[in-house]
């Protein structure tokens, strides 16, 4: 879209416009706009228009960035603890798509001419945290698009004076018989009655901004509480905060799947945390002290190298690993160690380690005049040679 067109001439309101004023002129256009039902030429792309100006002037920190900067993202983002879902899947047209398809359809039937499905609908989305969020816990919070209740009308689908009733042309069955009549004979086919969606139920005066649905598309925030020691592939739900129901029917749940990115240093297993240090030989044979960053802020883990420690070794550490969700304890750390021989010793450490190891020390490779001198036989590797 043009980016130097402003949001709020997208959408015909004023600047100093509220929530609901935005909301009901995103509702109008968008009803006139959607692919169901405009099929004029360029009706999908002011569709989109649409959408992408009130994903951002219903969200109040994009809104607040946007009168500021003439941008939604403003000069340094949002932080780590806000998440668009539909930055996320590629663009708001996304999600609001899939949300007007089910919003147009109605009180989507069951099938077989049984009573329409008003209970709304469990959404699922998957959030992404560090493994420094995971050992810790925090809040995400997380815009995302869904069927919400009804500002205007409550979530009852009835506007000022309205009320629930049986549907006339079904009898309250929700379905419709009808009879053809064939070269075989008369057949009976069953079918959603189009008069209240298969619900059995109608409004007789609807709610102009839902059309008697009792929920509209909205754009919504919700604070997901991270526990410390989750796991990645755990699911987390918000009670109440997926699809609502149709005409204050029960709402679905916000289904959250925990997925944790790789970390740099240390890799996960269970509660307990490995990583790779590095020490030199002389640090192996006498043993040292190697100290890193741990896995909970301003951490620091001393990790102790025992004399004669071999190469993949491991060193635990107790109690630096991951938290044990739900409980104060935490996992191990294990250290494993690399052992790495130093290649920039001088001649003269050299000697002096050969002094120091006496005649315990390593064969090593002599000159030609150091071997004419000797007279001796050399050692190469434990192979002995020859003169």
């Amino acid at each position: 879209m043009d980016q130097k067109r402003d949001y709020y001439e997208i959408l015909g309101v004023d600047h100093d416009a509220d929530d609901k004023t935005i909301k009901r002129a995103f509702l109008k256009k968008a009803r006139t706009l959607h692919p169901d039902v405009n099929k004029e030429l360029g009706a999908e792309e002011r569709f989109k228009e649409v959408n992408e100006a009130y994903s951002v002037l219903s969200d109040s920190r994009k809104r607040a960035n946007y009168d500021r900067y003439g941008t939604p993202d403003g000069p340094g983002g949002f932080g780590s603890d806000y998440v668009d879902m539909s930055d996320i899947f590629g663009g708001s047209g996304f999600g609001f798509s899939d949300i007007f398809d089910s919003f147009f359809g109605g009180a989507a039937s069951s099938g077989g001419g049984r009573a329409a499905r008003t209970r709304g609908r469990d959404m699922g989305i998957t959030l992404r945290i560090t493994l420094e969020e995971a050992a810790a816990g925090c809040t995400k919070t997380v815009a995302y698009d869904r069927l919400a209740p009804c500002d205007d009308c409550g979530g009852t689908g009835a506007a000022d004076g309205g009320h629930e009733e049986t549907c006339s042309r079904c009898g309250g069955t929700g379905r419709v018989v009808e009879v053809q009549r064939t070269i075989f004979g008369s057949m009976q086919t069953q079918s959603t009655c189009p008069e209240c969606g298969g619900t059995g139920k109608v409004i007789d005066h609807p709610c102009e901004t839902c059309g008697g649905q009792g929920r509209t598309p909205s754009r919504e925030t919700v604070e997901v509480q991270i526990p410390a020691g989750v796991h990645s592939g755990q699911s987390l739900a918000v009670e109440g905060k997926g699809e609502a129901g149709i005409r204050g029917d029960r709402g679905g749940d916000l289904v959250v799947r925990i997925e944790i990115t790789p970390h740099d240093t240390y890799q996960r297993q269970g509660d307990d945390l490995f990583c790779q240090v590095q020490v030199d030989s002389f640090g192996a044979m006498l043993g040292t002290v190697v100290e890193l960053d741990g896995i909970m802020a301003d951490e620091r883990v001393v990790v102790n190298i025992p004399a004669g420690c071999q190469y993949g070794q491991q060193v635990t550490v107790e109690g630096y690993g991951m938290p044990r969700l739900g409980m104060e304890a935490r996992g191990n750390l294990i250290a494993v160690v690399e052992v790495l021989t130093p290649t920039d010793l001088s001649d003269e450490r050299k000697q002096a380690l050969r002094d120091l190891l006496g005649e315990d020390a390593p064969a090593t490779a002599a000159t030609d005049d150091e071997k004419r001198a000797s007279g001796k036989a050399w050692h190469f590797r434990g192979r002995k040679n020859k003169r």
